[in-house]
């Protein structure tokens, strides 16, 4: 029986060093008489998927350091969907997923689930799964010692330090366990990578769909191969210019946003499971059962929820959005019956087995987030808790910033320098809870000219497959070169609940987090009123 893959399992895989580079060597052009070809192992050989046998399969060998291209090498697992009309390809499009943690190889998988008939039409879809993920040498760590991971918030300088010796356990058992790939596992890496592949496809020029942290590897290819682009449809960005702070608030804003959307339209539509109550009252009230370790997720007994596990609601209910389920999920917890359809319990869970895996590692290559004590931590979280008065925080970020504590960051924050011809083309929605819409709106001003903004005026975490408006676009680009206008936007037409019905599939399962709870959780930081220090 062929396996299925639903469409956001594919989109949403996730939780959580092309060399030890300076960031300016990192953002330089490479030159065009040093093909990455050269450094790669081999050419790629097809064969039917065992998983799914109308694709392909196969894999590419490349270095681990890229400083040393006839060094030791691993194995990047690949999957191809051939394009349907061989009279009409285009070439190849290469697509990644995000995560970090995503995998390609199941997104091409997926591929005719997401991408309409006219992309599968034009082009082969060729999917990889980056280095340090999935099937391509995952970074692992050993299972006794991930479980031993504390409580994700920290309440004293006592919980920092037992985090930052965590975390330094962490990193060594992760390193001996993974080997020397470990340490080369940052979006530049992979950057590199792509870029031996579309050697090995035969494509002289890139063209990729990249969604999510997948925009993190775009942007980083257009710094080092800015004359090696065809097209580049990066969709929902991360924004690489951001320092710590900057990072959380603007999550915590973002996560907000779509939390005041939820409960606006709980507020004027009947569907909603909270129609005619305060939202925002149901919500402090669980969030104060979960602080007092009262609260319980249905059908699970053993142990109450914590405030993170209620806070992540808030944003898988959002990322879809689903929020006729999430209104469901948050009824069930106050007391009324749970929905016909319930999402596994959120929140960072023991693993079994002896080994876990960790993508969490390429986040803290990619961004330095670490912070020298407590009280600089605290301050962090007080100042996302006056971006996100209900949300306090957006749970994804500060669950991965303890992980971080004193980790090398060899692909360091910078603002993006790309000195390409071709344009690029950047889409977001103003109402995403994982990559908000300053994020994207941010990069296209680092770009300037060089790059069209298509903002979708709607809500949810990716464009594509929203709306026409918002799909057309991007299929135009990639397939002919056409650009949208600059600034363009797609208006949501239509009533609300039209593109809000619960579906199991849109709601993000494997966006959960990982790593063990805790019986009664630490309480976060309560809003701070305006004008409060920081």
């Amino acid at each position: 029986m062929r396996r299925k893959y639903p469409l956001l399992t594919a989109v949403f895989l996730a939780v959580t060093a092309l060399l030890p580079v300076s960031t300016s060597t990192a953002a330089g052009a490479a030159t065009q008489d040093e093909p990455s070809a050269r450094a790669a192992k081999g050419r790629i050989i097809w064969t039917p998927c065992a998983e799914e046998p109308e694709a392909e399969c196969g894999t590419l060998s490349v270095p681990i350091d890229w400083s040393r291209p006839y060094g030791p090498a691993i194995d990047l697992a690949l999957a191809r969907r051939r394009a349907t009309d061989p009279a009409a390809r285009v070439g190849s499009l290469l697509i990644n997923p995000g995560g970090p943690g995503g995998s390609g190889v199941e997104f091409a998988y997926s591929a005719p689930g997401f991408f309409t008939e006219e992309i599968q039409r034009r082009f082969d879809i060729v999917g990889f799964d980056p280095r340090g993920v999935g099937r391509s040498h995952p970074v692992i760590c050993s299972a006794s010692v991930y479980n031993e991971m504390p409580y994700a918030i920290m309440t004293s300088q006592a919980d920092f330090d037992r985090w930052t010796a965590y975390a330094k356990r962490l990193r060594q058992d992760c390193r001996a366990r993974t080997g020397p790939l470990y340490d080369h596992v940052d979006s530049v890496n992979v950057a590199r990578d792509m870029d031996a592949i579309r050697a090995a496809l035969g494509e002289r020029k890139l063209t990729y769909y990249g969604v999510s942290y997948g925009t993190l590897i775009g942007q980083m290819y257009a710094e080092l191969f800015p004359d090696r682009i065809r097209a580049l449809a990066l969709d929902s960005n991360m924004d690489h210019s951001l320092g710590v702070r900057a990072f959380l608030d603007t999550e915590a804003a973002g996560v907000e946003d779509s939390f005041d959307e939820f409960a606006g339209w709980c507020a004027q539509e009947p569907d909603c499971a909270l129609y005619g109550q305060d939202v925002r009252a149901v919500w402090e009230r669980l969030l104060a059962k979960a602080r007092g370790g009262t609260l319980y997720y249905p059908g699970v007994t053993d142990r109450p929820m914590t405030e993170l596990q209620v806070l992540w609601q808030g944003i898988l209910g959002t990322e879809g959005p689903a929020w006729q389920l999430l209104s469901e999920i948050l009824r069930a917890l106050d007391g009324g019956p749970p929905p016909s359809w319930l999402p596994p319990l959120p929140g960072r869970q023991p693993v079994t087995g002896d080994v876990a895996q960790l993508p969490t590692v390429i986040l803290c290559e990619d961004y330095d987030l670490r912070v020298r004590d407590y009280q600089e931590y605290a301050a962090l979280l007080r100042s996302s808790a006056r971006m996100a008065p209900d949300m306090r925080l957006n749970p994804m970020p500060i669950e991965d910033l303890p992980v971080c504590l004193g980790h090398p960051t060899t692909n360091r924050q910078h603002p993006l320098r790309y000195t390409g011809s071709a344009p690029l083309l950047l889409g977001t929605s103003i109402h995403d809870p994982s990559t908000p819409y300053a994020w994207t709106t941010n990069v296209a001003r680092q770009l300037g000219p060089k790059a069209a903004l298509l903002t979708y005026e709607g809500w949810g975490h990716r464009i594509y497959g929203k709306d026409e408006c918002s799909t057309v676009p991007i299929d135009d680009y990639l397939i002919s070169l056409v650009m949208p206008p600059h600034g363009f936007r797609c208006p949501v037409g239509g009533r609300v609940e039209t593109r809000t019905k619960r579906q199991p599939e849109m709601w993000p399962t494997d966006r959960l987090p990982w790593a063990a709870p805790v019986a009664v959780p630490p309480a976060l930081p309560r809003p701070v009123p305006a004008g409060t220090s920081g």
